[in-house]
């Protein structure tokens, strides 16, 4: 880093009283904040005591730390706030731990593996759900498949404990997060018939969306319906308790003591920047319906809520978009905060991260969709000038360390109305077709009976433990 008088521009007696002036006020805000933060603080219980009546476990596919911490100040400054100091629902949780992401054979992770290894307490091969790894693949078709060694997936564990189980996804329901609460397969690829790899299919493997119509959760939203034919649904439909909608205002006139299975878009579901509530439901609006009819059976529940569309719009480097659905999981952990008792325990985590950085030196609330501007002491103000690149080119905080709008030389000189447009790609230093994950470790966030197990630095598949200690599954 350079010199920070280099990089700033600090001359003379003017910036020493800048930075006094600077220092007077960080302290003045730190103690606001933190009587802020006290005040907020999760209401304490005990959080060791056991089993936990109902777990809800949110997923922000993709969701790494600088995906949070970019959030934060976004949805802070949605509100008309600076933003660095905003917190979001889940940051008041009173356990955390970083969790170490790899796969068996893979040091960056897919979400097939991460949620393998979240739900079902194991790790496994990239691309697998719910498959006991090993370097032969054959092996694990027969295992999976032929033998049947594979343990039991999450949705049958707590099924057999009695409990009821919820799946909300704004992916397709057959896409690798919410397939690992249910489905096993060797490859995340097999979400219909005609995926499956034909020498497998010899051996009587299923697909995700088979599967799923064979053990449904008792409230399943998502999207996907393409990957369903007509005949299966129908006949699903069919059974006694059962009933199927696919749209907004069907979902929202149903009975909810039903089997329900929602499927609103052929694919995905949409972005939330883009949703059309008649037509969509929110990933909130999916959270309290499934809490509250899952509640009123008084059985105990489990509930996997996955945003999945963070990723989606990750992989594309369009900040925006991974923004706005962080902002829908947000308003979706608060809806379960605010449902759910002191006998629930509430997690909240990522299957992975996204090589998405937060850089340069921008001021104190800066757009943080903008172009950087740094701080501009002797003014007592972000500088009028924007921050330049060796080839005297503005730059944006956001970016991303590979994806398909790369940065070069030649590259146009960015303008903050492009930068802050809904559809514009961050700058990228590798050109690929689509931005990838990244390895580092996520955060899980984790508050009610059983989140005292959440602390220090954890394997991945040590969260499927706690879950089944916390509910006291076998």
């Amino acid at each position: 880093m350079p010199k920070l008088s280099a990089e700033l521009g600090i001359k003379g007696i003017s910036a020493v009283l800048a930075l006094l002036f600077l220092t007077a006020c960080i302290a003045q805000h730190d103690s606001k904040r933190n009587y802020r933060l006290e005040s907020a603080a999760t209401p304490a219980s005990d959080s060791s005591k056991l089993p936990a009546k109902n777990l809800i476990i949110f997923i922000g596919d993709g969701m790494g730390v600088s995906t949070i911490t970019a959030a934060r100040i976004f949805d802070g400054q949605s509100k008309g706030l600076s933003g660095e100091d905003n917190q979001l629902a889940f940051e008041d949780f009173n356990n955390l731990a970083l969790v170490k992401t790899y796969n068996t054979n893979a040091q960056v992770p897919d979400s097939a593996g991460t949620a393998t290894a979240i739900l079902s307490g194991y790790k496994t091969n990239i691309g697998a759900i719910n498959v006991k790894p090993n370097t032969d693949i054959s092996k694990m078709v027969l295992s999976s498949c032929v033998t049947k060694l594979t343990s039991p997936t999450l949705f049958k564990r707590a099924k057999k404990a009695g409990l009821s189980v919820g799946l909300i996804s704004t992916a397709r329901i057959t896409h690798a997060t919410p397939a690992a609460m249910y489905g096993q397969a060797v490859s995340r690829d097999w979400e219909q018939k005609s995926d499956i790899d034909p020498r497998a299919a010899k051996y009587g493997c299923k697909s995700l969306a088979e599967q799923l119509l064979k053990n449904t959760p008792d409230i399943t939203l998502g999207g996907g319906t393409s990957k369903f034919t007509d005949e299966q649904l129908s006949k699903w439909a069919k059974k006694d308790g059962h009933i199927y909608v696919s749209d907004a205002q069907s979902f929202r006139a149903v009975p909810k003591d039903k089997t329900v299975l929602g499927l609103f878009t052929e694919s995905h579901m949409s972005y939330d920047a883009d949703r059309d509530d008649s037509k969509e439901p929110s990933l909130a609006e999916m959270t309290a319906f499934t809490i509250d009819a899952l509640a009123a059976r008084d059985t105990g529940y489990v509930i996997l809520i996955e945003a999945g569309r963070v990723d989606h719009a990750h992989h594309d480097s369009n900040a925006y978009r991974a923004m706005k659905d962080m902002q829908a999981l947000n308003a979706a952990v608060q809806v379960a905060k605010d449902k759910a008792g002191d006998d629930t325990l509430i997690m909240v985590t990522a299957d992975h991260s996204h090589v998405f950085t937060i850089s340069g030196y921008p001021a104190r609330g800066n757009p943080i969709l903008g172009l950087v501007r740094n701080p501009d002491p002797e003014a007592g103000e972000p500088a009028k000038d924007y921050a330049k690149d060796l080839d005297g080119k503005p730059y944006t905080t956001l970016g991303y360390a590979n994806g398909p709008n790369i940065r070069e030389a030649d590259s146009p000189t960015l303008t903050d109305n492009l930068v802050q447009s809904d559809n514009y790609q961050q700058q990228t230093t590798v050109r690929l077709e689509s931005e990838t994950h990244a390895g580092e470790d996520v955060p899980l966030y984790a508050t009610g009976p059983g989140s005292h197990l959440v602390r220090g630095v954890i394997e991945q598949d040590e969260i499927g433990h706690i879950i089944h200690t916390a509910l006291g599954l076998k």
